[in-house]
């Protein structure tokens, strides 16, 4: 769960609120016809993500739900795991698509739009009987870029702390630390440790991203345990100088959980700006002693200018 600072939430949404609605307009003009009037059922229990991980990174995700479609008309969006009742029987055509939090806020679920489909052609359906397909997996669109990944496997970090920054953000070790995010792919994760000597974490991307057109998505995904808030935000260099915009205020998590942060927005506004750079910072708790910020799999994924 995060705090929104801007004053707008479906300006936040940018291009993904469009979606939202456009998909519920979809919706709402969905008719069924014919005369069946007992269901057949679709059953699908999760969705998860494969990635190449030298160009894609890791395949951690968040895919909470399933939104199904069947001849490209949405049929809804069901909670995984799903079964979805269908007023169609024999052989159907139906999509799924993985659904997120985006920003990680309930009530903003959207169906990722860098994950492909999931399809099943000419799919049996039997009356007042379920069919399951168990587990299925979807995977990156291609042709994206992913100009930004640290995943903390390499002892040399893409992240480097400004100017007011007490402290810095480290691998945790040894290997196989079992506080880290552990998976085949990693062994090791970013940690931040706060305190009230040193109660000040600031940092920026170590590489500088271009200006997206107007309009574009552009998707911060990272994991995170921390029972210290921590902020991500924007630094972008526009008129001789940088302008810091914050964006997400993440709360507390005592298990590894993972967010998609829409940045495009707000690159949106700053379309004059000569380039960006990430920003993710924290201050120490009021009332805390010491707070500890685990970070992991960052990604920014955006389509090719």
């Amino acid at each position: 769960m995060i705090s929104l600072n801007l004053r707008n939430r479906l300006h936040k949404l940018g291009i993904f609120g469009i979606l939202i609605f456009g998909i519920l307009s979809i919706n709402s003009c969905y008719k069924f016809e014919g005369d069946q009037t007992v269901p057949s059922y679709f059953q699908i229990d999760k969705v998860s993500l494969n990635t190449y991980y030298p160009e894609e990174g890791s395949s951690s995700h968040n895919i909470t739900d399933a939104w199904v479609y069947l001849d490209d008309n949405l049929i809804g969006v069901f909670e995984l795991p799903a079964l979805v009742p269908i007023l169609k029987k024999g052989k159907q055509n139906i999509d799924v698509r993985a659904g997120i939090k985006l920003n990680g806020i309930s009530s903003t679920r959207v169906p990722y739009p860098y994950y492909e489909k999931i399809a099943f052609e000419e799919f049996e359906l039997f009356e007042d009987s379920v069919v399951s397909v168990g587990n299925k997996s979807t995977t990156y669109k291609t042709g994206l870029v992913f100009g930004w990944k640290e995943d903390f496997e390499d002892s040399g970090l893409t992240l480097e702390e400004v100017s007011i920054s007490d402290t810095v953000i480290k691998r945790t070790e040894p290997a196989n630390n079992p506080e880290a995010f552990l998976s085949e792919n990693s062994l090791y994760s970013g940690v931040v440790n706060i305190t009230e000597e040193k109660p000040v974490w600031s940092s920026t991307s170590l590489s500088s991203f271009p200006i997206t057109p107007q309009g574009s998505p552009v998707v911060l995904e990272l994991d995170y345990k921390n029972d210290n808030y921590f902020n991500v935000g924007l630094l972008f260099f526009e008129f001789g100088q940088f302008v810091k915009i914050p964006l997400y205020t993440i709360n507390h998590s005592e298990e590894w959980n993972k967010i998609y942060l829409n940045l495009g927005p707000n690159i949106t506004l700053h379309q004059q700006a000569e380039y960006y750079k990430v920003v993710i910072e924290a201050g120490l708790d009021s009332n805390k002693s010491s707070g500890t910020v685990f970070l992991d799999n960052i990604k920014l994924v955006y389509w090719p200018l």
